[in-house]
């Protein structure tokens, strides 16, 4: 009985039933629209890179804030990346109009921008910091400005040493038992300048032409 199954299935040919071409083609794009799905290659081209341009608007709009994803950026750090990337000049472009184009371009009761709204804001600045370029011709200028960019880090701050610290940390102006604690390039001595350390030389300790006694009196023999 099992047999006889088996034969009406195979058909009269013997063979197993086959499917037809078009079957075949569905069913690759079939999996490969799942494979897409799946974040897998499957063929599938990968997704356009950020531009130089947007890299940049991200890293200038997570700076200072851990909790930013990078799509939008506030007011603090739109001002700081026009600083940075020379868009303000002090001449053409202010930090008055840095401000001013920030408000025109971002929605009302919102504190950032996206990136979409950075380009407008860059759009208005461009005829600004490039007066007498033609308009594409200035907008790519001020985007050369930024592109490849990142947030500078202020440096340390340095000290500045009053005339009155500066006396008192100079080595050279100490006198007296200071002064034998230091040698001529200022640096200390260690015990040798805190203690007195008797040197068996003959000579009282801190004499200035210890060592000369020999050669004089060498000399007057000679004489």
């Amino acid at each position: 009985m099992a047999d006889c199954k088996a034969k009406t299935a195979r058909g009269a040919t013997g063979a197993l039933p086959t499917r037809a071409p078009s079957d075949r083609a569905k069913e690759k794009v079939a999996k490969r629209h799942m494979s897409d799905s799946n974040g897998t290659d499957g063929g599938a081209t990968a997704p356009d890179e950020l531009s130089a341009l947007e890299e940049a608007f991200r890293k200038f709009a997570i700076h200072g804030d851990t909790r930013a994803m990078g799509r939008e950026m506030h007011g603090k750090n739109w001002s700081k990346l026009c600083k940075d990337c020379n868009i303000i000049d002090g001449k053409n472009v202010t930090i008055t109009d840095v401000d001013i184009v920030f408000s025109k371009v971002k929605r009302k009761s919102f504190r950032t921008i996206t990136f979409d709204q950075f380009k407008n804001a860059l759009e208005e600045l461009a005829q600004k910091r490039f007066k007498g370029k033609i308009e594409e011709e200035a907008i790519q200028e001020i985007y050369k400005l930024i592109e490849g960019k990142s947030p500078l880090i202020s440096g340390v701050t340095k000290t500045v040493l009053s005339p009155t610290l500066t006396r008192l940390t100079d080595t050279s102006k100490f006198t007296g038992s200071h002064k034998e604690r230091f040698d001529q390039c200022g640096k200390g001595k260690g015990r040798a300048g805190r203690e007195y350390l008797v040197h068996d030389t003959g000579y009282v300790a801190g004499y200035k032409h210890a060592g000369t006694y020999d050669q004089k009196v060498k000399g007057t023999k000679h004489d």
